[in-house]
Parts: C-alpha cells; structure tokens; sequence
C-alpha cells in the first residue's frame, strides 16, 4: 500500500489537538476591523476549534496527524 499524501494547505493551516479536534485561526480579521466591534475583535483573539463536521473533512486531509 503506498502512502498517503497530506494536502499542503491544510498542514500549513491546521493543527491537531491532543484530543483530536481541529486547530484552526479565527476567520475574519485579515482587513476591515474599523467597522467590526470591539466585542467582536476581542472574541476573534487567538485560535478556534472546528465543528465536527469540519473536523472530518480536515483530517481527510491529513491522514497522519
């Protein structure tokens, strides 16, 4: 059986937990914070797990993680 490749552009964008959930960066803070709220900046701090919905697809991905 050969191996499986890893999709490049979810290994740069993802990570798995411990637990395995799925590590990701909060979505919508690359431009436009002017008209976001301070609420709403202060909540999108860090990272974010994915659903597991999500999870499932991402690692599709990334069989080896």
């Amino acid at each position: 059986m050969p191996k499986l490749k890893t999709k490049s552009g979810a290994k740069k964008r993802f990570k798995i937990t411990a637990k395995g959930k799925v590590k990701v960066a909060q979505a919508g803070k690359r431009h436009g914070m002017i008209k976001r709220s301070t609420k709403f900046i202060r909540n999108a701090r860090g990272t974010t797990t994915l659903s597991d919905q999500d999870a499932r697809i991402v690692k599709s991905f990334m069989p080896y993680a």
